[in-house]
């Protein structure tokens, strides 16, 4: 894992909580945007947790080089419950996750495994934003504020996985909630992307709340 972020401090107490988990290791540091690609391209870190407001070069602008660079790359941003103005454009500068810095250690835990494993973390926070911004952009738009009904052409099964997407469930957490396999939740997600056209898990938690598959 690769830690970015201006504040000293704060790259401590992350480095300090990840060393407490034997499964995490953080392979390096950057204290600004501007170095994270190079040091990405020399790490190859499975995750990087990435800073949104810092000095110079800025989180979205880093997280935009280091895609650029290696689309598989799976930047998780830092960001704070009033951060409205940077969300969107962190998403589709092509972040993976988004993470709140007061979050619980156990969350945060939670959410680093989670993006290792390749499933895009939120918090409720975070995805609450998300909604509220993409209600306000529709309804500027002059389109309904929320839709009556779920996507069309979802099986039963889809809808139960896509209701718990909303959520924040991981693949194991739906999995063992449904009493299915981890491989046929990832199938499911999979096709539920395909089915609706979202590109990543986030937007597709985002369509489970603004179309009431997953209740506000």
């Amino acid at each position: 894992m690769l830690l970015v972020d201006d504040q000293q401090l704060v790259r401590m107490g992350l480095r300090m909580l990840c060393d407490s988990a034997p499964d995490l290791e953080v392979v390096g540091e950057a204290g600004d945007g501007r170095d994270a690609p190079r040091l990405v391209e020399e790490l190859h870190p499975d995750v990087v947790l990435m800073d949104l407001r810092m000095p110079g070069v800025d989180g979205i602008a880093a997280t935009r080089r280091i895609i650029a660079a290696r689309p598989s790359a799976r930047v998780v941003v830092l960001t704070t419950f009033d951060d409205d103005d940077h969300l969107y454009p962190a998403l589709a500068a092509g972040a993976f996750g988004f993470l709140v810095k007061d979050a619980p250690p156990t969350e945060l835990l939670r959410a680093i495994r989670m993006a290792a494993d390749g499933e895009a973390p939120y918090g409720q926070a975070v995805l609450a934003r998300l909604v509220e911004q993409a209600v306000r952009a529709r309804t500027r738009a002059g389109a309904v504020e929320r839709e009556s009904r779920g996507p069309a052409g979802l099986t039963a099964r889809e809808e139960e996985v896509l209701r718990l997407v909303g959520t924040g469930l991981s693949n194991r957490e739906i999995a063992d909630r449904l009493h299915l396999g981890v491989t046929t939740v990832k199938t499911h997600v999979a096709n539920l992307m395909r089915k609706t056209g979202c590109p990543n898990r986030i937007r597709l938690a985002v369509l489970a709340v603004q179309t009431g598959v997953t209740p506000g």
